[in-house]
């Protein structure tokens, strides 16, 4: 993961998403698509910490591009990776739960999915409110 990091922080792919999404995507919607494009690479690779070292040098450049509060981007990228790792069936720390509970693997998933969908709604709706007060 932190290889992968390496990697896209020498590419320079914040740079080019910065300017990507200049002018193309409004302000506003930014911190709430960098939350959910991070729940979405966290799902599915079931890992917070690869999550963070992919998004995390993005959403950087991103804020510092186009004159976004830091600490909003930031906070996006790892609550979204929090939420993704956390509602992932292949994450290690679900598999963990379930297996420390003797409980049916799947069935553990499907009954936190509800409370993690809630929390990840309501952090959704909370990102676009503050990127609405800038």
């Amino acid at each position: 993961a932190l290889a992968l990091g390496d990697v896209a922080q020498q590419l320079g792919t914040g740079t080019y998403v910065a300017n990507a999404v200049s002018g193309n995507i409004p302000p506003v919607l930014l911190a709430p698509t960098v939350f959910l494009v991070s729940a979405f690479i966290a799902f599915s690779v079931g890992s917070s910490w690869g999550t963070f070292a992919i998004m995390i040098p993005i959403a950087i450049p991103v804020a510092l591009t186009l004159g976004l509060p830091v600490p909003l981007m930031l906070g996006a990228a790892i609550s979204g990776a929090i939420f993704g790792d956390h509602a992932s069936p292949i994450s290690d720390t679900t598999v963990l739960a379930s297996m420390a509970s003797a409980s049916d693997h799947i069935e553990h998933v499907r009954t936190q999915l509800p409370y993690a969908l809630l929390a990840a709604g309501i952090a959704a709706i909370g990102f676009l409110i503050v990127g609405m007060m800038l």
